[in-house]
């Protein structure tokens, strides 16, 4: 039992590290400084009851060092002040255009329903997606970001971080899913294999938007807005990743555990949708990570060559730490380098649970 055990521990290892080295594809990327462009862009903000970081973050996206943009700025049936919030917006700024949706008992709770409406109307052929609560962290986010959209690249995937907070183990713990999420998202398009992005920070053209029938196929799923659509149009041809720091958006965390686990929940309910060849490579990830953990604990208890258990711990940690470390640096996110052991066995966790959960019950609207 002892050596099946070890085998299999070994088996288990061996993937694990496979995907890490992979993930070099990624994380030895060059940074490519943003070049001058003047495409017309339409930026697209859905927001449902966010009047407060609408208040606060609408500036920085106004603000923006770029010569030729609108801004779409959609109310999903809110019922604080909202559409207030935009319309002020809307009469000082001629470029800030307003879609208000209006309760439709057939497509309520649909965010995908609000944004075909505000794709619809925008004028400008190239669409960057943030949400109400990010915030660019430079005034060339809109460069960076609409600089990729050249030969046939028609879909652009960003990053976008959170807002880091001092003294919080949850903050550290959002910053590190997020950050590992991008690294298997970055990579697998590098791969040519593209299978998400996140809707805090991603573009695409409207004519790519047209040619998939926008989110038809997938409208009937709560969430997914961002990760199904790429995961439906990704191609190795269409799609282009943008790491340059400057066009990095950071949104507002999660201030507590439940809001952060039923927001993981909605986001992972998503991935029963994914192509066929991404449930596998994903699964088999996130499996053997767990396995790889509850192994080494088993064959530490029973002293089983635990030489070379600790052995084959070290090389794996070496190789996530060089994966991370150079991720980090590109993502402004070096602070969570240092305790990523700690953080990953803590996500492994909430994985876990965040999938039991999803068995018994599916999470509802995404607000």
């Amino acid at each position: 039992m002892a050596i099946f055990l070890l085998v299999f521990f070994l088996i288990i290892s061996f993937i694990n590290i496979l995907f890490y080295i992979g993930y070099f594809s990624f994380a030895n990327a060059i940074n490519v400084d943003s070049k001058s462009v003047n495409l017309p862009v339409s930026v697209i903000i859905c927001a449902k009851n966010e009047a407060e970081n609408l208040q606060q973050f609408i500036p920085s996206i106004l603000n923006q060092n770029y010569p030729n943009f609108e801004v779409i700025l959609i109310n999903d049936a809110s019922t604080d002040t909202t559409l207030e919030v935009m319309e002020n917006f809307a009469a000082e700024d001629n470029r800030v255009k307003l879609v208000n949706v209006i309760n439709n008992e057939a497509f309520w709770g649909k965010k995908k329903y609000a944004l075909t409406l505000g794709i619809k109307k925008a004028k400008n052929n190239y669409l960057l997606f943030t949400d109400a609560d990010c915030t660019p962290v430079s005034g060339q986010w809109i460069t960076s970001m609409a600089s990729k959209f050249e030969n046939e690249k028609t879909i652009i995937l960003g990053y976008g971080g959170y807002i880091k907070k001092k003294k919080s183990f949850l903050n550290l713990l959002i910053r590190f899913e997020t950050l590992l999420t991008a690294v298997q998202y970055f990579s697998y398009s590098k791969w040519g294999i593209p299978y998400m992005g996140v809707g805090r920070n991603l573009a695409y053209s409207s004519e790519e938007f047209y040619n998939q029938n926008g989110f038809a196929t997938h409208l009937h799923v709560r969430s997914g807005d961002d990760d199904l659509f790429v995961n439906q149009a990704g191609s190795s041809k269409n799609t282009a990743i943008c790491i340059n720091r400057e066009s990095i958006t950071r949104s507002v965390p999660k201030l507590n555990y439940k809001n952060w686990l039923l927001q993981k929940r909605r986001h992972s309910s998503t991935a029963s949708n994914y192509k066929f060849q991404h449930k596998i490579l994903l699964g088999t990830f996130y499996s053997s990570q767990l396995i790889f953990w509850c192994l080494l604990v088993l064959l530490l208890i029973l002293q089983v060559q635990w030489p070379l258990v600790l052995g084959i711990l070290a090389l794996r940690l070496l190789i996530q730490y060089i994966v991370f470390w150079k991720s980090a640096k590109k993502l402004d996110e070096m602070d969570l380098v240092w305790l990523f052991p700690v953080l990953e066995v803590f996500l492994i966790s909430s994985q876990f649970y965040i999938f039991i959960s999803n068995i018994f019950s599916k999470p509802t609207h995404w607000k």
